[in-house]
């Protein structure tokens, strides 16, 4: 079976086509298209829905025809050999496509809305089966897809995740942790109360000056930092349940922040904060900037103790046999270090499945293949965006 997949919850526009075969439990890369507008976000700081979902219907068609016009070029010819035209794109879906998948929420309901009608449009004009995926359960399933573009994940060396599994979402507006027992078998644990770990990483990132999207700053600002520098709180770390909490943690970087740009009128408190204090203006530069490197390092370190400490206790208390990481912050290469060290040292007979980091942000890939792991048709004239879906 071969899926065409329609992602556009945000500022991403993606198609993508996956293959799967009945009882396996593995689906084959054969093409993902991705564009975004983020250089136009970034000039502001963050995404404005409006320009996102403007830009999506610029994109929606162009993507779509570049998943088909790759999948369908062979080996010897190269894709822009081969380019879809409105005249053979219906006979071209007729030969590959058995389904169209497309995201319905949760997200900027602008941006759904261009996926979503544009999958309706197609499954009525190529009389194709049409199924609903949930962007957050998308972001899981992306650790099921064998990369066949990536001379590192083989078909012999691929090792799908063992049921049952604790799934950490970590993504601009989520946090969650979810219990898979099985495809279709998900039970939400918890998640985040007010800011999510994304959402932190990006406005901590936006008081420390550095560029949009926070994330990736961070992290790259903190390998040149100590972590131990600033003695941030870790929200929640000890709780009962699996909630998060990250504005607390955003307050306590905010009062720092203002702490070091402002000089103290007091001796004691000079001497006692001597070396973190600095002129306002150095504090802006944004770069090459130790004070902000160690600010960095010792956020990113808060946010990875809570969500590693979080998502092992969940493991533990299930008895899961995997781990599987999903979302944009799952890219952050020391949270998957710190997860596969802590399982290591605690002796835990637990498999780590993250995916690769291209397939960590939106795309279209995950949602296909969210899709055929869980093939739920529903007639095209019923589906619908709905911006605040979330876990059933």
């Amino acid at each position: 079976m071969r899926i065409l997949g329609i992602e556009t919850s945000c500022d991403e526009t993606s198609a993508a086509i996956v293959e799967g075969q009945p009882n396996n439990y593995k689906v084959r890369f054969l093409s993902n298209v991705v564009t975004s507008s983020l250089n136009l976000h970034s000039e502001t700081g963050g995404i404005i829905p409006e320009i996102a979902a403007r830009e999506q219907v610029k994109y929606i068609i162009p993507v779509i025809k570049k998943a088909l016009t790759l999948y369908s070029s062979s080996d010897q010819a190269k894709p822009e050999s081969r380019e879809v035209n409105n005249e053979t794109m219906k006979q071209l879906n007729n030969e590959t496509i058995d389904a169209i998948a497309v995201t319905v929420g949760p997200g900027l309901i602008g941006s759904l809305l261009v996926g979503v009608e544009t999958a309706r449009t197609l499954s009525y004009v190529w009389k194709k089966p049409i199924i609903p995926v949930n962007h957050l359960i998308g972001h899981i399933y992306a650790n099921f897809i064998q990369r066949t573009d990536d001379r590192r994940q083989k078909a012999d060396v691929f090792s799908p995740p063992i049921f049952p599994a604790i799934a950490l979402i970590v993504s601009g507006g989520h946090t969650d942790l979810v219990l898979l027992k099985n495809h279709g078998a998900i039970k939400w644990l918890g998640g985040t109360r007010d800011d999510a770990a994304g959402e932190a990483f990006d406005k901590i990132g936006r008081l420390l000056n550095l560029p949009y999207p926070g994330g990736p700053a961070i992290e790259k600002e903190a390998k040149m930092g100590n972590p131990k520098a600033h003695p941030f709180p870790r929200p929640m770390i000890n709780s009962k349940d699996f909630d998060f909490s990250f504005s607390g943690l955003k307050t306590a970087a905010l009062r720092e922040i203002q702490g070091v740009r402002t000089y103290s009128s007091s001796e004691s408190r000079a001497k006692s904060r001597e070396s973190r204090e600095v002129p306002r203006d150095k504090f802006s530069t944004g770069s090459n900037n130790k004070i902000i490197s160690n600010m960095a390092a010792s956020v990113q370190q808060a946010i990875i103790d809570v969500l590693v400490t979080k998502t092992l206790k969940a493991a533990q208390k299930y008895k899961v046999k995997s781990i599987l990481l999903g979302g944009g912050v799952a890219a952050n290469q020391k949270l998957r270090d710190e997860l596969q060290l802590k399982i290591e040292n605690f002796k835990l007979k637990i498999q780590l499945s993250v995916p690769p980091k291209d397939l960590c942000t939106d795309n279209a890939a995950m949602i296909a293949t969210a899709a055929f792991f869980n093939y739920k048709k529903v007639p095209w004239q019923k589906i619908t965006a709905n911006p605040e879906l979330y876990f059933e």
